[in-house]
């Protein structure tokens, strides 16, 4: 489970009364773990809110006219834009809302064409109108997986790694043909989430969907690997619907029993992707921190804790060293042997991730 730290300053006022704290006159921002109720639920929602907000590219609708400070018109249009002075200014302009601008010409000469009978230190009033705007969910941060909500879901909580989600979801090609279908509303696809079982941008993007939520996930080439009839070099998209999901109790909320259970899982599950040799899965599986602290556990369950934990700091060694991250690995040797001196494949794999690092 991936947990985002934000670190913020922030000022506390009752309606129309006083400030009564604020970071700023501490003089140090103020940490804490998004979704973790480590702080009132309207800071949690709304400080997610604001990380979706930079995540989003927006796509606006506007009507303009631009004219010269003589009258005379040399643009208009209804629909998408193309003057740099508009990108800029819908920016800062509600749903409706109509301004007027003033602009040099040459800020907007390239998007007009035939400008060549107008003098180059000529200004231009732009007449603008903002019709409307959709926001468009940049998931991977590098434009390879987007999504546009076609129908918004209900509340707030999203699936996350290891959650069971029933979906419908039906990918096309640019040229509209069905190239997958699976699950339906009636009938859904159960998949577990970022387990590798679809698409990987597609599976990332379901993380971000909420119950009963329909979306359009944009899928570009070389952001993901396609099934056998697809070229490498499609664009994919896919018609998406999260039906429900059942979100993986997070470690936090589980008693003693559970979190040992829930380690012996990841181990397994580890274990059967380091077979498959999918190494990065694996390390991942093995690096979760059901049992790292133990603090209330019974001595019965220590001893089963700190035997759980060498298993898995063993494993995830091998995987880094397949990964060739040999400093990583020999991190994970070392918590070994703080836990057991003698213990041959910590030492081993250890002076493996030495050697390779001396190569370097």
């Amino acid at each position: 489970m991936e947990i985002q730290f934000n670190q913020f300053h922030y000022s506390g006022r009752v309606e129309g009364g006083a400030y009564f704290d604020s970071s700023r006159d501490r003089g140090a921002p103020f940490w804490f773990k998004l979704g973790q109720c480590e702080v009132i639920k309207g800071w949690d929602k709304g400080v997610a809110w604001l990380r979706k907000q930079k995540q989003s590219i927006f796509k606006h609708l506007v009507k303009y006219e631009a004219m010269l400070e003589n009258g005379r018109q040399v643009s208009k249009c209804d629909g998408d834009f193309r003057y740099p002075a508009i990108c800029k200014a819908v920016k800062t302009m509600r749903r409706g809302e109509k301004a007027e601008l003033s602009v040099k010409f040459s800020y907007g000469l390239k998007q007009i064409g035939n400008e060549g009978d107008i003098p180059p230190n000529s200004s231009l009033i732009i007449y603008l109108e903002l019709i409307s705007w959709k926001s468009v969910v940049d998931i991977m941060g590098d434009k390879k997986v987007l999504k546009k909500i076609m129908k918004a879901g209900k509340g707030f909580d999203r699936p996350n790694e290891g959650s069971t989600a029933k979906v419908a979801h039906i990918g096309r090609l640019e040229d509209g043909t069905v190239f997958e279908r699976k699950g339906s509303r009636e009938e859904p696809l159960d998949l577990v989430c970022f387990e590798e079982q679809i698409n990987e941008g597609l599976d990332r993007a379901i993380m971000t969907i909420g119950k009963g939520e329909q979306a359009l996930i944009t899928v570009l080439p070389d952001g993901h690997e396609v099934p056998g009839m697809v070229s490498a070099n499609s664009q994919l998209y896919y018609g998406v619907e999260l039906i429900d999901f059942i979100k993986e109790l997070p470690f936090w909320k589980m008693d003693n029993h559970e979190k040992l259970e829930a380690g012996e899982r990841k181990k397994y599950d580890g274990n059967m992707l380091f077979k498959a040799r999918k190494f990065c899965r694996a390390s991942k599986k093995y690096a979760e921190k059901y049992i790292e602290f133990d603090h209330s556990f019974t001595d019965e369950e220590k001893v089963q804790a700190n035997a759980l934990r060498i298993c898995c700091n063993l494993n995830n060694a091998a995987c880094k060293l397949k990964l060739g991250e040999y400093l990583e690995a020999s991190k994970q040797c070392t918590k070994v042997l703080q836990l057991d001196p003698s213990n041959i494949k910590g030492l081993y794999r250890r002076s493996q991730s030495y050697l390779r690092l001396s190569e370097l």
